[in-house]
């Protein structure tokens, strides 16, 4: 029996690295209304921790999927359980010890020691690390790590538009962006650059690109050190806060990328990701793994061409891009490549709801 656990708080938590860490209201507020998630993936008599059982079985009624034989648990409930393994949105400090307290057998649980190097490993230079090695024809990106304003402000010279990304944020959080000189002196962001370079050591610096569609690439690496892939996502975000995917099979969504970039291009940065990922996360990582890309515009030339930007991130957690892929597979079993939904997390009349929508 597997115990899921929907914890989307994970990013922030992992920034701070705390064992005592209570989540920002929306995190937990999220938590809350979508702990029903992981119902979506699980298997038949595996379980899945939530925080109210009746309102996570109506809110998982109303998607109408095709899921049977997995229970929705509550904290109370866990010690009375057989549990043979967790799988949860993401690892962190946070999550463990709130495990401990609830009675989870320590055995289960990644070491004091896994879990510093799951957060080493999920600081945002791992993708500075990895996008060098994607460089190719067709490609574009750059990501510098830097420890200084004057490093940052030598940057903006450079580039004259660039993001500034926090090393360890979640999706829409930790990200600034600065187009010019006043932009830069700006006491707000002064102020953010500085917090963040004394609590987490550096910035990450790209230079900033006319961004044409979301997309990414979802993984799983397991205790052998194989990344075996599972499937591409595309997806859509406001102010670079996630708001939904589209649910497609895989030639449905091959099909609307490459009216931009190539087949061929894909199917190589592909291999050269899973190549790539088995040397950085072998024996030091299990789990879920998401490469966030975007196609591009370029503007040099009479008629704009289209790029691929191979690693804007990369999330050692689960995704909503594998929360797509398991959707799909729950509401299109026979692959048709007609068949398409829309995915989107709404919030309104403060509550959250996961809606499907055919298109």
């Amino acid at each position: 029996m597997t115990l899921h656990i929907f914890n989307p708080e994970h990013d922030i938590a992992l920034a701070s690295g705390l064992w005592n860490f209570t989540a920002p209201h929306a995190a937990r507020l999220l938590r809350h209304d979508l702990a029903f998630l992981p119902a979506i993936w699980a298997k038949a008599d595996d379980v899945v921790l939530v925080e109210d059982a009746e309102a996570a079985a109506r809110s998982l009624r109303r998607l109408r999927l095709p899921i049977t034989g997995i229970a929705l648990v509550t904290r109370s409930q866990l010690p009375q359980l057989t549990i043979s393994s967790i799988e949860p949105w993401g690892w962190n400090a946070a999550l463990r010890a709130l495990l401990l307290r609830c009675g989870i057998d320590r055995q289960l649980l990644p070491s004091p020691e896994a879990i510093e190097q799951m957060r080493q490993l999920s600081r945002r230079s791992l993708a500075c690390r990895l996008l060098p090695k994607l460089r190719m024809e067709g490609t574009v990106g750059e990501s510098v790590e830097c420890n200084s304003m004057d490093d940052v402000a030598r940057l903006l010279r450079h580039y004259g538009h660039i993001v500034v990304k926090a090393p360890w944020s979640s999706s829409g959080r930790g990200i600034r962006y600065i187009d010019s000189e006043e932009a830069f002196s700006r006491h707000e962001l002064q102020g953010w650059m500085s917090r963040v370079m004394e609590s987490q050591q550096s910035v990450m610096v790209e230079p900033y690109y006319n961004k044409v569609k979301d997309l990414a690439m979802e993984f799983h690496a397991d205790a052998h050190g194989n990344i075996s892939y599972e499937g591409l996502s595309l997806f859509h975000t406001e102010n670079g806060a996630y708001t939904g995917n589209l649910l497609a099979t895989e030639q449905a969504c091959l099909s609307i990328i490459t009216r931009y970039i190539s087949a061929d291009l894909l199917e190589r940065i592909k291999q050269t990701i899973q190549n790539e990922l088995r040397d950085a996360l072998s024996n030091k990582y299990i789990g879920s793994v998401g490469v966030d890309m975007m196609i591009v515009s370029i503007h040099n030339s009479p008629k704009p061409r289209f790029m691929l930007h191979p690693c804007v991130e990369i999330n050692l957690r689960r995704t909503m891009g594998h929360v797509a892929l398991a959707t799909e597979l729950r509401l299109n079993p026979t692959h048709d490549d007609d068949l398409q939904h829309a995915m989107r997390i709404q919030y309104a009349n403060d509550k959250y709801q996961l809606r499907l929508t055919r298109l």
